[in-house]
């Protein structure tokens, strides 16, 4: 098991290192320090000397990967890429364009995308698989046709929609709950319950018919065949056998969320103004504070793949034979 465990780590390393390669060249290769100086600084205040301070200011003026002009070690750490890039490995993500240290805003914000996203992983995925289960259970019926259209009608529809019609209809018609805000504590329950009820409700249509999809493979499957020769009543094929080994896909889809749990939502900490790593994102785009950008990338990355990792992990629980693989 540790042996597994080990080489999953060590798989993950690589992919971790090329990622941060091809974000570097995403920001400093693709788009040059001097374009964003460009950006940053503005029409009316481009000149080579604005350019040139905004540079030495921010530390973009050093060589992108090897510094001739340094001695020794010197050579490679005294350069863009070992200061902007590799620094993160060590979750050193530097300041932001305002001067900020980026790590205690993502620390301070991290909690608020947390609350919104913790409620709707758990709570969304216990209604996902019981309306999936309750459709397949009533296959062929008018509960799984209608339930389907459901889905479909859900699935065509954009979040955006669910976020406008909540917040007029619940809060600014029916004054239910707050249109936007955040507070700490029990207090902030208010301003997070119609962001996690549209949260829930926006992905239910994919998400269900995916079980629903899972669930009816596994149905058609030998074993199932014969715990019905067995006798076994319907429903517990379903919820004994079916549920049990359909869990290794289930696994892999929940894996795709892993990293919203901390990065939050983009949209839904927007619109509803609470101060989350996902508004912190959006804000950082339409600032252009590539700073920020970089490092919630490489975050993301970092938590996607100790997702992976720990889906893994959780493969061999459910099927130990996996472990030989």
């Amino acid at each position: 098991m540790l042996n597994y465990i080990f080489r999953r780590i060590l798989y993950a390393i690589p992919i971790l290192v090329g990622v941060n390669l091809i974000t570097f060249a995403l920001f400093f290769v693709v788009n040059t320090p001097d374009d964003m100086a460009r950006m940053q600084l503005g029409i009316k205040y481009v000149t080579p000397e604005a350019i040139e301070k905004w540079k030495i200011e921010r530390g973009y003026n050093k060589p992108l990967f090897y510094n001739s002009e340094q001695e020794a070690l010197r050579k490679l750490t005294d350069t863009i890429f070992f200061e902007k890039s590799v620094t993160m490995f060590a979750f050193d993500f530097g300041r932001a364009e305002d001067g900020r240290d980026i790590t205690q805003e993502i620390k301070s914000r991290m909690l608020p995308s947390f609350a919104i996203a913790l409620p709707v992983f758990v709570l969304g995925l216990i209604a996902y698989i019981a309306f999936a289960l309750m459709m397949v259970f009533f296959r062929a019926t008018y509960i799984d046709f209608w339930g389907v259209v459901l889905c479909v009608a859900i699935m065509s529809i954009s979040s955006l929609f669910y976020i406008i019609t909540g917040q007029f209809l619940i809060s600014k018609l029916w004054h239910l709950v707050p249109i936007s805000g955040y507070e700490d504590g029990l207090d902030g329950g208010k301003f997070l319950l119609l962001p996690i009820v549209i949260g829930i409700v926006s992905s239910a249509g994919s998400n269900i018919r995916w079980y629903r999809t899972i669930f009816l493979e596994e149905m058609n499957k030998e074993y199932v065949r014969t715990a019905r020769a067995k006798g076994l009543s319907e429903r517990l094929v379903l919820f004994k056998h079916v549920l049990k080994n359909a869990m290794i896909p289930i696994l892999t889809g929940v894996i795709v969320v892993v990293p919203l749990l901390f990065l939050g939502s983009l949209l839904v900490e927007s619109f509803f103004g609470i101060p989350g790593l996902g508004s912190y994102t959006i804000d950082a785009i339409n600032s252009q504070d590539f700073a920020i950008v970089r490092a919630m990338v490489f975050l993301g990355s970092v938590l996607y793949i100790i997702g992976l990792v720990l889906t893994d992990i959780s493969y061999t629980l459910v099927d130990p034979r996996i472990r030989l693989s």
